[in-house]
């Protein structure tokens, strides 16, 4: 349906403007009048002509869709239907790409379509865990309060992430500007002390040779070098995209040091909250389990899950078979043993899912304490490096004068 915008004067004398959608133009200035605009001015608004290329859309951010869960939830909560709470949401939001999904959304809800299924069409912004705690609060008729957990998780995950891109953001920063000197260096300061130890009779010492050569090099390869760092690059992407690279990478990267806890500790976080709040909306342990491995986000934690939800299927507790896979410390599997008994599943591992938040920012500042100090000592032994046998050589005149 085409959208149409508008300029007119509103009932107090005040210049008005906007935008209705609206089969034709008529129905569009019959939508004015019951806005109660004077004058109105009508005109279809131009076609984007990337609107068909993905490419070109903006994406749908975490934070558009935590707003939109946190709105939707005030407006059911409210009173408001889902039709005409999707309507109001889909015209006042401003990323292109959402409103349209927000608009088939509802025209498909309108339809008769479920609002869980209509969700399920746009799995590139939707994904399995929202669209079955959707379906759990339509099927449970407290779809209000399932909005309000799902923005609460949303909010917590993107806390999360947010963490880890903030511990990794130094270091990758550091290694950037030390790569960058060390070409710098390479490329144009060398080559002015080699021409100035040219004139020199005497050999030059070993560490400055090295140095020299690697320059030379450097400047002589520069192509093959850029070509083979894409190359490693892409030849580890395509290993990790595979299903046995992906799974011998997370591998590696589970019994890293330090890094390989941090790993874990994030993991186990997503695992209990993604549970938890799927249980608390009233989303079967087995369905849960399910989405809770896809989203587990490491091949080796997500293996064993699968291998706690087949166990459940045969009657098992959930703890004998968290406790066999050896990726869940002993203290959540013990914890999780107690909710289970007394039957509060969804509470404790709430619990769980709050000190392991805890746990993880302590592991975020351990890392990066641990990471500035080796991040100087690699720059200052790198560049105090080079910079030292480039003056080798004076050094030695000097000496030789003296």
């Amino acid at each position: 349906m085409p959208i149409y915008t508008w300029k007119g004067i509103n009932a107090y004398g005040e210049k008005r403007k906007g935008e209705v959608e609206a089969p034709d133009q008529v129905a569009a200035l019959n939508q004015t009048k019951r806005l109660r605009i004077k004058d109105a001015v009508i005109k279809e608004k131009p076609k984007d002509l990337f609107e068909n290329i993905s490419f070109f859309q903006p994406k749908v951010t975490g934070k558009d869709l935590v707003v939109f869960t946190r709105q939707l939830s005030t407006m059911i909560d409210a009173g408001l239907p889902l039709v005409q709470s999707l309507e109001i949401l889909s015209k006042q939001q401003e990323n292109v790409t959402f409103k349209k999904v927000l608009y088939e959304i509802k025209r498909d809800v309108e339809t008769g379509t479920t609002f869980a299924d209509a969700m399920r069409k746009h799995h590139n912004v939707f994904d399995n865990l929202f669209c079955n705690m959707i379906e759990a609060g339509e099927t449970g008729g407290i779809l209000d309060t399932i909005l309000s957990r799902l923005a609460a998780f949303m909010e917590k995950s993107m806390a999360l992430q947010k963490k880890i891109k903030g511990a990794m953001t130094y270091p990758t920063i550091c290694l950037a500007i030390s790569i960058l000197i060390l070409v710098v260096i390479l490329v144009f300061v060398i080559p002015v002390f080699e021409e100035m130890f040219a004139t020199f009779d005497s050999a030059l010492p070993i560490p400055t040779q090295i140095v020299v050569n690697m320059s030379n090099a450097f400047k002589t390869n520069f192509i093959w070098i850029v070509m083979s760092v894409f190359v490693v690059f892409y030849t580890i992407k395509k290993i990790y995209n595979s299903e046995k690279g992906r799974i011998k990478i997370d591998y590696l990267l589970l019994k890293a040091p330090v890094v390989g806890t941090l790993i874990r500790k994030v993991a186990v976080a997503k695992f209990t909250r993604t549970l938890s709040t799927m249980l608390q909306s009233g989303v079967p342990i087995l369905e849960a389990l399910q989405v809770v491995a896809k989203t587990a986000g490491n091949k080796i934690i997500e293996a064993a899950v699968f291998r706690v939800s087949d166990s459940i299927a045969e009657g098992r507790p959930i703890a004998e078979p968290l406790e066999e896979s050896g990726v869940f410390p002993n203290m959540v599997v013990q914890m999780i043993n107690v909710g289970e008994s007394v039957g509060a599943l969804d509470t404790m591992l709430a619990k769980i899912a709050d000190f392991y938040d805890e746990e993880v920012d302590q592991a975020v500042e351990n890392l990066t304490a641990m990471i500035e100090p080796l991040m100087m000592v690699v720059l200052g032994g790198m560049i105090g490096g080079l910079v030292i046998a480039m003056y080798l050589p004076i050094f030695s005149m000097a000496g030789a004068i003296g």
